[in-house]
């Protein structure tokens, strides 16, 4: 199965999910209509499509709802401007699912985080249209350059 989140950075958000048994995570872009955006176009918010990480998993080791709670851990999802220290369209949150049951999870997950937090949500909920993937040098990031991935985490305020 696949599912697609924005959750701001996409090289910040990828090794989280590798740990709780998703199969692949890719980062790319999604939600905008312009076909195969570049990393600059998207980061420089010219193509209106956000940082995404297209997740491929097994539902039997990992569920889509699993999948909700790792994500919603690992943003802010009060920030309208985008996520920590980075700011813009492309930096800002998305749902992006795949059928109804994908749709009524999310509506639920947000739902219950408005009424505990007593504030709003800032995270769209998109029904998914198509995917392209970052550049080679944005597949596991984190991997290829722990020290810039290192100094990119405490910078941002995630750790």
């Amino acid at each position: 199965m696949k599912s697609y989140f924005a959750g701001g950075c996409f090289w910040c958000v990828t090794p989280i999910y590798k740990i709780y048994g998703v199969d692949s995570v890719v980062c790319g872009y999604s939600g905008g209509e312009e076909p195969n955006p570049t990393y600059e176009d998207v980061k420089a918010q010219r193509t209106g499509h956000r940082e995404t990480i297209e997740l491929t998993y097994d539902d039997n080791n990992v569920s889509y709802e699993k999948l909700l709670e790792i994500y919603l851990a690992n943003v802010d999802p009060f920030d309208s401007e985008g996520q920590f220290i980075d700011k813009g369209f492309s930096y800002t949150l998305a749902i992006y699912y795949k059928n109804e049951s994908e749709r009524k999870l999310a509506e639920q997950r947000i739902a219950q985080l408005e009424a505990e937090s007593g504030k709003k949500v800032q995270i769209a909920l998109e029904p998914f249209k198509s995917f392209y993937p970052a550049e080679e040098e944005h597949q596991d990031y984190y991997l290829k350059n722990p020290e810039a991935f290192e100094k990119e985490m405490k910078e941002s305020g995630r750790i």
